[in-house]
């Protein structure tokens, strides 16, 4: 047992391959970007056999910079974009088409056209969730309706479903497990979260063949172990979570009324719940938190849909900036006097508006508006979004109401402009940890302590540090103001007003 852990981090823009030492500390990287594909408007795909590549490259670098070899690793755990949907061939592990990706909207009519016929309510009693597009159920129902022949091999056992983790260690163990975690399937509009199955009723609904579904484990399980020829040893597969859990779990959010938000692609605010399924009134999710020796612990998650992809749209899009990371300074330059808002619903809102129809829309411009107020606008954007998240969670489960600390993590946390001006507007702390690679600890975590060399819950908890605490310093009265003509912006953006 050398002590060390790899964690594939499977994200929407890339994959990274992160060795850990036994003292819990980064020692190698291995990272490649892969290509979006948006055949229409509106869609968003990726193709699997590259993402497949991308993980197989990532280890091995990660291995080489390590100068360790396969049998040196103790365990891998897995964390991925979450709902991102492949289906493939049980014979050949052929994927029958492109990945549709979390952030593609092709399905917001079926799920309209599922709500005047009064399911919504049903989905959310069970699964937590609320008819988006957002989810993997009504994606997979999709193809099986759009490849041909797709629905009457799924209902043979001749297709497999999975998001990506279920994938990725179909691939890794050579074909021999076909499982996911309760995480990732609480996303799918499929998984009743109450009794941890899938629902037969939810299935009909949705055509969905129960055959070509996985088994669902815990997230720190026994889920195979790697083929040799891969890496030159097998490796287990000790944890598995999606993205925004294993973020949860790497902040040690172990405690009810503990909040973490992850800024990357997309911004996710999880509010621990403990063993309390809470219901929203205020159209947040319901979710798995975890699931660890059986025992389930819930969530209240806010999603927000565009946060680094709006700095992503300046520099490559119109081409404003040059380097996401200048987006901090460039709006530390930008005129007070301006009250420029930018409304990032370029793939329709999330919570708690979920308006898969509103589109993007910046307010306020005038004459002397430049990159410095596009910069600022964009940063924002994900302060006043996360804001509304949390003035929700604070709605659906009072004891949240007050000492609201925030634990960040994702790309956009190193700017520190960004991260003062988030406490800013929360008019509450916001904490930066020490290792921002929050997601891939995470997912090390549950599969370090399921192999017995990392500590257990409570002891890892003690050991997470913070870098910096942001102290909010902006007077009422300013951030009364910005926060009126931030929901004006917004009122003036939904498809529906």
């Amino acid at each position: 047992m050398s002590g060390y852990i790899l964690a594939i981090d499977q994200g929407t823009t890339s994959t990274r391959a992160i060795v850990f030492d036994g003292e819990m500390k980064i020692i190698a990287t291995g990272q490649k970007e892969f290509a979006q594909h948006f055949p229409q408007s509106g869609w968003v795909e990726h193709d699997p056999e590259e993402i497949w590549s991308t993980v197989l490259w990532s280890v091995k670098q990660a291995l080489k910079k390590s100068a360790l070899q396969a049998a040196d690793i103790t365990a891998i755990g897995i964390t991925n974009q979450r709902e991102t949907v492949v289906v493939w061939e049980r014979d050949t592990g052929r994927p029958i088409h492109n990945a549709i990706v979390w952030q593609d909207r092709r399905t917001a009519a079926y799920c309209e056209k599922l709500k005047r016929l009064d399911l919504e309510k049903v989905f959310t009693k069970k699964t937590g969730l609320l008819l988006d597009p957002y989810f993997s159920g009504t994606k997979l129902s999709w193809m099986l309706a759009n490849v041909k022949g797709a629905r009457a091999r799924a209902a043979k056992g001749e297709l497999c479903f999975g998001t990506i983790d279920t994938f990725l260690i179909w691939r890794l163990t050579g074909g021999r497990s076909f499982v996911t975690d309760a995480t990732n399937a609480s996303r799918t509009l499929m998984y009743n979260i109450g009794s941890n199955e899938w629902d037969a009723e939810l299935l009909k609904v949705l055509r969905v063949p129960e055959p070509m579904l996985p088994e669902v484990k815990d997230c720190a399980a026994d889920f195979g172990v790697t083929d040799k020829k891969l890496f030159g040893a097998e490796i287990p597969i000790l944890g598995v979570a999606g993205d925004q859990q294993a973020a949860t779990i790497g902040n040690a959010c172990f405690e009810p009324g503990m909040i973490k938000s992850t800024y990357g692609t997309g911004c996710f605010a999880v509010l621990n719940t403990g063993a309390d399924m809470v219901r929203s009134k205020n159209r947040l999710l319901t979710t798995i938190a975890y699931r660890l020796d059986g025992k389930t612990t819930y969530a209240l998650e806010g999603s927000i849909f565009i946060a680094g992809a709006a700095v992503q749209w300046l520099r490559d899009g119109i081409k404003v900036i040059g380097k996401a990371e200048h987006s901090g300074a460039l709006a530390a330059e930008a005129d007070p006097t301006q009250d420029v808002y930018m409304v990032p619903a370029f793939t329709g809102l999330g919570a708690p508006h979920w308006d898969a129809e509103a589109r993007g829309a910046i307010f306020g411009l005038t004459r002397n508006s430049g990159p410095a107020e596009f910069a600022r606008a964009a940063l924002e954007a994900v302060c006043y979004q996360t804001r509304d998240l949390l003035d929700a969670m604070h709605k659906d489960w009072k004891s949240s109401d007050t000492d609201t600390v925030l634990r960040v993590d994702g790309g956009m946390v190193a700017s520190d402009w960004t991260m003062q001006r988030l406490a800013d507007i929360l008019d509450a702390p916001v904490d930066r940890p020490a290792i921002l690679e929050t997601t891939a600890l995470g997912a090390a975590w549950l599969a370090g302590q399921r192999a017995g060399i990392w500590p257990k819950q409570k002891a890892f908890a003690r050991s997470w540090s913070r870098d910096t605490r942001f102290a909010p310093r902006m007077d009422e009265k300013t951030r009364n103001a910005k926060l009126k003509g931030w929901r004006d912006a917004v009122r003036r953006t939904l498809s529906k007003i």
